[in-house]
């Protein structure tokens, strides 16, 4: 018996290491070959799956329970450490309206769709529904950072998408147990059921999010600091998942407050960096593995079978996105004056793609259900269609609407500015007095003038962009401010290490500095 378990372990440990070698090696596909450059990452991964999956290598069975329990977690809990609590809190209402709303319109449009114009049951089609409902943009975000997409856009979408993880896995906890006759749709019982879920999930996460963060305050260690992060991510889903709640939403609480909070008091800057690098590694990790797995599980024999299904699905889950993101949209800018954009509402809608979490769902459906295939195929095909269309059209789209262009010069003033630092403190050594015996003072003086003038001509590039761009002066102001907030946090989290204050106080500069503007 213990030679089969060592076997077992030895297959395992194989197959995760076959899975490790293909990813990283299409990770290096963009750096041999220029024009792969054009596709993100995380597309090419799927492609490379599709690609085994057509000559049927399967490299792993892909479990929901895998994906829900191991990969969910650090990527939930990534993304909120990331997301910064003042640009979440200014976008609050649009992202709420998106992610509530917009998954209960989501649900309806695909099962009214899919019963009207397929023929499904209601049952089966709200099940699909809900298993869709969860926006998983990961490829279109890592594509918004490369392009230098603005920081209120990727705000949104990726506040949408945290929090419609939790929906979309509450609905479908609940839809699940209709064709099983286990659910009551009483709207009592209904909304009693998502308060407690979503309670509890608040709840656990608030606890431990708080509870780590004045837990680190006593220590500066940061390997263990860092552990920390990750046993809380795990743990927070275990526990909430176990007591009734939404892992989703406790881990994302857990991650907003230790990101926004937490790494404030209780992490020193070199300490949070070390964190935020751990965490952007352990992102990458997970993705890579994640939607390899995603194309190496289709099932083409299946597609084939569903694929008027499929067709129905996606044109209603297309018209279903369009009236949640414009119709939200233009109740939040009337409401509270978003003032979220035609353009940006565009972009929100085409790349609302779906994911691991939809494909998760689908595989958890009960296999007593006798429409289990069909759903699995049909979740199967929506989600490779907006990776594969959705996903490699996202980059058209946002050149056609110009909200990647503008941003170029922007990222060449930030490149100017930090070449201009570097050689700034390179002219200062060049010109102290301490200098090496066994090197001509001449060589000094020529190296001294050789960066004075890459300097000059740095100068004069900044010149010419502040005059042909003057909306950077508005740019540059905002990065200043952002400077001079993190000093005033950093300050306050250092008295409260060193026990001068028994708690940090609150933002001064964050609205004495707004009002200036």
């Amino acid at each position: 018996m213990a030679t089969e378990g060592e076997e077992l372990i030895a297959n395992n440990l194989k197959q995760f290491l076959l899975v490790l070698s293909v990813s990283l090696s299409v990770a290096t596909l963009p750096q041999v070959f220029s024009w792969f450059r054009q596709i993100p990452y995380t597309l090419l991964l799927v492609i490379v799956g599709l690609c085994l999956a057509f000559v049927d290598v399967r490299l792993v069975d892909l479990s929901p329970g895998l994906i829900l329990a191991i990969f969910l977690p650090p990527l939930l809990f990534e993304a909120a450490w990331n997301l910064k609590w003042a640009d979440l809190k200014s976008d609050l209402v649009p992202i709420c309206l998106f992610a509530v709303l917009g998954v209960v319109i989501s649900i309806a449009g695909v099962a009214l769709g899919l019963n009207q114009f397929a023929g499904v049951p209601i049952a089966t089609a709200l099940l699909i529904g809900a298993s869709l409902s969860a926006t998983d943009p990961v490829s279109v975000v890592a594509l918004f950072r490369e392009l230098g997409v603005g920081k209120r856009l990727r705000t949104l979408m990726e506040g949408e998408s945290l929090f419609n993880d939790g929906m979309a896995v509450v609905a479908f906890s609940v839809l699940v147990g209709i064709p099983l006759g286990q659910t009551d749709l009483a709207p009592p019982q209904v909304l009693g059921e998502l308060l407690a879920v979503v309670g509890i999930g608040l709840g656990v996460g608030g606890l431990v999010g708080f509870g780590i963060s004045y837990l680190t305050q006593r220590f500066d260690l940061p390997l263990v600091e860092q552990s920390l992060t990750l046993v809380s991510a795990y743990g927070t889903y275990l526990v909430t998942e176990d007591l009734g709640g939404s892992g989703v939403i406790g881990v994302v609480t857990t991650g907003l407050i230790l990101g926004n909070f937490g790494s404030r008091i209780g992490m020193n800057p070199r300490t949070r960096l070390i964190v935020t690098e751990f965490w952007d590694f352990l992102a990458f990790f997970v993705n890579s593995i994640v939607f390899l797995l995603i194309g190496d599980q289709i099932r083409f024999a299946i597609l084939g079978d569903n694929l008027q299904t499929i067709a129905v699905t996606i044109a209603a889950m297309i018209a279903a996105r369009a009236v949640s993101t414009y119709g939200l949209g233009f109740i939040s800018n009337r409401l509270v004056g978003s003032e979220i954009g035609i353009p940006d509402q565009t972009v929100l809608w085409w790349g609302g793609l779906r994911g691991s979490v939809s494909i998760a769902l689908a595989l958890s459906v009960p296999k007593v259900l006798g429409e289990r295939e069909e759903i699995i195929a049909t979740v199967f095909g929506v989600v490779l269609f907006t990776l594969l269309v959705q996903g490699l059209t996202t980059k058209p789209l946002l050149q056609n609407l110009g909200l990647m262009g503008g941003r170029a010069y922007e990222q060449d003033y930030q490149k100017a500015i930090a070449r201009r630092a570097a050689l700034g403190r390179v002219v200062e050594y060049l010109e102290k007095g301490d200098r090496k015996l066994e090197v001509d003072p001449e060589y000094y003086r020529y190296q001294t003038a050789l960066v004075k003038g890459e300097l000059e001509k740095i100068e004069s590039q900044l010149e010419k962009l502040q005059i042909t761009h003057p909306e950077l002066k508005e740019f540059t102001a905002e990065k200043l401010r952002d400077e001079l907030m993190a000093i005033e946090a950093d300050t306050y989290a250092e008295f409260v290490r060193a026990g001068r204050l028994n708690k940090e106080l609150a933002p001064y500069l964050s609205d004495a500095l707004m009002g200036n503007v």
